[in-house]
């Protein structure tokens, strides 16, 4: 597997591009984005859990029933969720990039992000969508035009084999606040020219988002509007991909290394942050118990604020496991704090350590901090991924609406 550069157009036959039709009167720069493939694909998509859906979410829901798709429409600024005509709207934004593209409306996904509970200028975008200019090199242009209160493009893309074929696969997101760990919290766009049916997309998309995404959280609220979108066209031309074979592992692996990549960097930019903040429990009696605490620790708002104080306040990583309602023996735990300034132990089986208070500072000062925790009680381990809890995210989300 090979890194490479290009998101969304890295893969053969997909361009992208983006307009700015003045749906939020503030916003200065693009705010609608198209992805494009130049033939039919097999589409796979994952939504929010939030009982509370955004109607573009149920548009695309309709128009990926039958598997296929070619095109991606999403907008920033207004996330058309409980909002006024918002069935329709969604459906007119579809039917506009469908007009524009000379495709079937069925065949485009409609996404939106921004405030809720306001009618979305649809005429705007009727308007302006036309002038987007769709290209090959367009991946981080479209990147931005989703961008609400991200302060960075987030983008990953890899080459790899199968069938002795290669392959490409890249993927766009957006995602700072309202990040939950519930199918992952943000809008996230991934393109491959590599030949795999819809069923096994679906299976692939549906077990990686569950290890990547879905171990994301930054605030603890699960937005209205998460989507998860994956574009196969087949142009690589390697054999289909139908059944769960090495050839859908080779996959699978390039899936998660995209997922994998997109998940850190949205916690990385969650509002206000300063620091990534990484949880890995390792020696627990079964994966999901070792998620729901790494969940645990990295949600806590206790943990992320001591964080971001470079406090190295280890009882409420360890407060923070015991309310998880995960099982674990308190007695057994062994808690680290790890950074490219070092490392230091700072408890021993569930007891404080007499650690050094001046190196901790300094490990817990870095851009990533990992908090590595050992059950020891079994063999599996899982990683969550979070940030800090800083000043900023209050006044970022004081005034959100206004």
């Amino acid at each position: 597997m090979k890194i490479i550069d290009g998101g969304v157009c890295a893969a053969k036959g997909f361009k992208a591009g983006s307009v700015r039709c003045g749906i939020k009167a503030s916003r200065t720069n693009d705010d609608t984005a198209i992805i494009f493939s130049e033939c039919e694909c097999n589409a796979a998509a994952t939504y929010t859990m939030n009982r509370v859906k955004a109607a573009p979410v149920y548009v695309t829901m309709e128009h990926l029933e039958n598997g296929v798709a070619r095109a991606i429409v999403a907008n920033s600024g207004n996330a058309n969720a409980c909002a006024p005509d918002g069935m329709e709207n969604a459906r007119r934004m579809a039917k506009a990039a469908a007009d524009f593209l000379g495709v079937d409306e069925e065949d485009v996904a409609v996404a939106s992000t921004g405030v809720i509970g306001q009618r979305i200028n649809i005429e705007c975008i009727e308007k302006h969508l036309s002038e987007i200019v769709l290209s090959d090199d367009a991946s981080e242009q479209a990147n931005r035009a989703i961008m609400t209160t991200d302060t960075r493009t987030k983008t990953a893309a890899v080459e790899f084999t199968v069938g002795g074929k290669t392959c490409r696969i890249g993927g766009i997101c957006k995602g700072s606040g309202m990040i939950h760990p519930n199918m992952g919290t943000m809008l996230s766009f991934i393109t491959t020219d590599c030949a795999i049916s819809h069923e096994m997309l679906t299976d692939a998309l549906q077990e990686n988002v569950k290890k990547t995404y879905n171990r994301v959280t930054v605030d603890g609220d699960t937005s209205t509007n998460d989507m998860c979108v994956v574009l196969a066209n087949g142009l690589a031309g390697n054999e289909l991909i139908d059944w769960q074979n090495e050839d859908y592992q080779a996959f699978c692996k390039a899936l998660n290394e995209i997922n994998t990549r997109l998940a850190r960097q949205i916690a990385a930019d969650g509002e206000g942050a300063t620091k990534l903040v990484t949880c890995t429990v390792k020696n627990s009696r079964s994966e999901e118990t070792a998620e729901r605490l790494a969940k645990a620790v990295v949600g806590s708002n206790l943990v992320k604020a001591a964080m971001f104080g470079a406090d190295a306040n280890w009882g409420r990583v360890l407060c923070a496991m015991g309310y998880s309602k995960a099982p674990f023996r308190p007695e057994y735990v062994d808690v680290a704090f790890e950074s490219e300034n070092g490392s230091v132990a700072v408890c021993e089986k569930g007891a404080a350590l007499n650690f050094d208070e001046e190196l901790a500072k300094k490990v817990l000062t870095a851009n990533e901090v990992t908090i590595q925790i050992d059950v020891h009680e079994g063999e599996h381990a899982a990683t969550a991924w979070g940030c800090d809890l800083t000043y900023d995210y209050v006044k970022i989300n004081g005034d959100y609406r206004t």
